[in-house]
């Protein structure tokens, strides 16, 4: 079977797509999509009017293409007016009806359709297998005393540098919550912020990987080894990977969040699948795999072979 992903330039809106076929376990061709200044308008059909370069987008055609983001949504939409089957993630703007299986989170607050498929978060790249293996590459981190916190930081959404006494205070806080404290700082903290972390945290046991360093970042390991994950609430992606544990997990406010991230934090706490930091743990959960759901249904609707 012949599989096509469409790759927005925008890495966070690839991983989505990317997500998906890598755990449809098909072989798949990736399509870099370059767009052109039409790309900004919201196509209400299919068409190529966004694309920079069309040179990729050729026949023969696949007979299933997977993308994302609300650019790719009209390549998609005229794929499939030339037979092609569609799965697309994430708001397409115009023609929703127009995909065989279209996921959108929860959080965008998506009108019910015999296509839609809604989850809780994003789709990702991570799979259980990826978060099992990857405790191995930092064995420093798994010698810290439990329960440890992995603490995720990120920063204003539409900005860099979150304040530095608003980071502090997160740490603080997520200090108080175990007996270490495993960090992860983002372009969006900002230096300034990321040493008010590490001057917080410096009373406790703890492991602060700093944004742009040469170290290979413990990200992935940190999940995998933490008894409490807390996560601002600016990465939806951040957010919807800690779910793949079960770890309790704890959404903090970094200061700019838009209405988008803060439905998605008061999504998953009416859900029962996360908590405000500051606030008492959410219950106990199972992990939460949505990508994998969303390749079952991919399945259940015949949409492979």
């Amino acid at each position: 079977m012949t599989v096509w992903v469409l790759e927005d330039p925008r890495a966070g809106t690839a991983a989505q797509a990317l997500g998906i076929a890598e755990r449809l376990g098909l072989p798949f061709r990736r399509i870099p999509l370059r767009f052109g200044p039409w790309a900004k308008l919201p196509w209400p059909w299919a068409t190529l009017a966004g694309l920079a370069n069309r040179s990729s987008i050729a026949p023969p055609w696949p007979e299933l293409v997977i993308s994302a983001g609300r650019r790719a949504a009209p390549v998609s939409r005229w794929l499939r007016a030339r037979g092609v089957r569609t799965v697309h993630a994430m708001r397409p703007g115009f023609g929703a009806h127009d995909f065989d299986l279209l996921v959108i989170g929860a959080h965008d607050a998506p009108a019910r359709a015999d296509n839609v498929m809604v989850i809780q978060g994003a789709a990702h790249r991570l799979t259980p297998g990826t978060l099992a293996a990857a405790p191995a590459q930092f064995p420093e981190l798994a010698a810290l005393p439990a329960p440890r916190v992995a603490l995720l930081l990120g920063g204003p959404v539409r900005a860099e540098n979150m304040a530095p006494e608003v980071a502090a205070e997160i740490a603080r806080q997520a200090a108080g919550l175990g007996a270490s404290v495993m960090a992860t700082a983002s372009r969006r903290t900002g230096v300034t912020a990321s040493e008010a972390v590490a001057k917080s945290l410096s009373g406790t046991p703890h492991h602060l990987h700093r944004w742009g360093g040469a170290d290979p970042n413990p990200f992935l390991a940190m999940l995998a080894l933490a008894q409490r994950i807390v996560v601002t609430g600016d990465s939806i992606s951040m957010l919807s990977e800690a779910l793949m544990t079960t770890a309790p997990l704890l959404i903090a406010d970094p200061g700019g969040l838009g209405p988008r991230h803060r439905a998605m934090a008061d999504g998953l706490i009416a859900a029962g699948l996360a908590a405000r930091l500051g606030e008492a743990l959410p219950p106990p959960r199972e992990a939460l795999d949505e990508t994998g759901r969303i390749v079952a249904e991919i399945h259940a609707r015949g949409l492979v072979r």
